[in-house]
């Protein structure tokens, strides 16, 4: 599996990035995200892992929220490769494109009807926090899970739990 960088509006991210979607109205029984949507204009790393033969398997990306933080968005595996640590790769692939930015703080927004996704963040070193940015105050997002984890530069993986 490689983890490579791509466009926003590469056919592979849209379509992996429409499944993600697809994924959590399906389980939110057809609730929008709560937030500001993601877009080519505040997306500034998209990933995307691929198999050997440069099949598609997930992606995610990192939107700047400013003052060096950043938030993860549209964090996606395909059904078939859950369980290969894709999600793992993917993210640690964002963390790093996060230091190297000089972006030392990585939050984001998830559910309680996506276990996979508070296991994988918590698992990681994520801890829950408070509503920030375009959640704060949204409707939408009652009931949502914040993270956040604070990153060390070099490459060592640290973070508080």
């Amino acid at each position: 599996m490689i983890i490579e960088p791509a466009a926003w509006d590469d056919a592979d991210v849209r379509r992996l990035t429409g499944d993600q979607q697809d994924e959590v109205r399906a389980r939110y029984g057809g609730k929008e995200e709560p937030g500001a949507h993601p877009s080519a204009a505040d997306i500034s790393v998209v990933l995307v892992a691929r198999d050997d033969d440069g099949t598609a398997l997930g992606c995610g990306a990192l939107r700047e929220l400013g003052g060096g933080v950043a938030e993860v968005k549209r964090m996606y595996v395909v059904p078939a490769a859950r369980g290969r640590g894709v999600s793992k790769a993917v993210l640690a692939g964002l963390e790093h494109a996060a230091r190297e930015r000089g972006w030392t703080t990585l939050r984001l927004e998830t559910g309680p009807l996506q276990p996979e996704a508070v296991a994988l963040y918590t698992g990681a070193g994520y801890r829950r926090i408070g509503a920030f940015g375009a959640y704060v105050g949204d409707p939408d997002a009652e009931g949502s899970y914040f993270f956040e984890r604070e990153l060390r530069t070099g490459s060592g993986r640290s973070g508080t739990a």
